[in-house]
């Protein structure tokens, strides 16, 4: 089994805030796959399914993202998930508006939902699925970006790329990393 987590923050209003694009990842790779219905548990909401032959369970950690290693935790802990099997969605300001890369282990490069990540986890040799977001420009800005919503005029190419992640994601679930980085890329256009 591999558990794919989607970071991003529980309130309503928030839902599309740039920081909840981690959310919005798995949100489309449950409904595009036909995942069973979320429900809560490990402080988040769990879906599970099938993707390229593997067993999945999607986790969306409710514990805003400042905790998010908490609920990762407890479902890694409860069936027994090794860090190697994780892969967690989550914003990334260094990358522009629609990229997308893929790595293993590293510093938290100041994501606090990454940072609650690698104090919950034995370490911080679990996957990420980077998700460009974009930088405003100044470092005064990043708040009020990271927890804005994506501009009307970005929302066809936002759904076009959550779409194409989706329908890439069984390579990603089988391990094949740089497939599923060119799939999504192709699929994009």
């Amino acid at each position: 089994m591999r558990l794919i987590a989607g970071l991003g923050n529980p309130e309503p209003g928030m839902s599309r805030h740039r920081h909840n694009i981690g959310f919005m990842a798995v949100d489309e790779i449950a409904r595009r796959h036909g995942f069973s219905p979320w429900r809560k548990r490990f402080r988040g909401e769990t879906s599970e399914g099938m993707l390229g032959g593997e067993k999945i369970l999607l986790l969306k950690p409710m514990t805003y993202m400042n905790l998010s290693g908490d609920s990762v935790q407890q479902a890694a802990h409860f069936f027994k998930i090794a860090q190697a099997d994780i892969i967690v969605f989550h914003d990334e300001l260094d990358l522009a508006f629609g990229k997308l890369r893929i790595k293993r282990g590293g510093g938290a490069a100041g994501h606090n939902g990454l940072r609650s990540m690698d104090r919950s986890l034995p370490g911080p040799d679990y996957w990420r699925v980077r998700m460009g977001i974009g930088h405003p420009g100044h470092k005064d800005r990043v708040h009020g970006h990271v927890l804005g919503n994506f501009a009307k005029a970005e929302e066809s190419e936002l759904e076009r790329w959550l779409e194409s992640i989706a329908d890439a994601a069984p390579l990603l679930a089988k391990g094949e990393n740089e497939a599923f980085m060119t799939k999504v890329a192709l699929l994009v256009g």
